[in-house]
């Protein structure tokens, strides 16, 4: 990956459109390369975020809090989280008090499998970048949204 005006064979308008177009260049190429590092483990780099959004919480969670806390908000949440628990990673938990209330946690077996993925897989997409340099990019894009 180099410079974005001979990636894309293209000129720009201005720095701003540039910027812009290579952040959406940028997200493509880390989301294609973490769906291929996913696939290994046969799930998707959703279905991981939520597996460590589990891992992270101290007690079940409901649906919605799991969707807001996503990386990448993801219209087909459930979805993602019925193939996590046909697998055993996590489970539902209805309530006591009200059957419509279900909460979802990461089982045992869900925490063992996490434990397999290696957490510095994206250390090769950032590995031509000084901690200096990702700092200052990390405000940067702060900075814009």
């Amino acid at each position: 990956m180099g410079d974005l005006s001979k990636d894309i064979n293209s000129t720009f308008a201005n720095n701003r459109v540039k910027a812009l177009l290579n952040i959406i260049y940028t997200s493509n190429w880390i989301m294609s390369h973490q769906n291929e590092f996913f696939k290994t483990y046969g799930i998707s780099p959703q279905q991981y975020n939520v597996l460590r959004i589990l891992r992270g919480a101290d007690e079940p969670l409901n649906v919605q809090t799991i969707k807001d806390r996503m990386i990448e908000r993801s219209p087909n949440a459930t979805r993602l989280m019925d193939k996590l628990c046909a697998k055993q990673y996590i489970e539902r938990c209805p309530s006591e008090h009200d059957r419509r209330v279900v909460k979802i946690a990461i089982t045992e077996e869900g925490k063992a499998f996490l434990e397999s993925i290696p957490n510095d897989f994206n250390r090769d997409l950032l590995r031509n970048l000084s901690e200096e340099e990702a700092e200052q990019l990390s405000n940067l894009l702060d900075k814009m949204r």
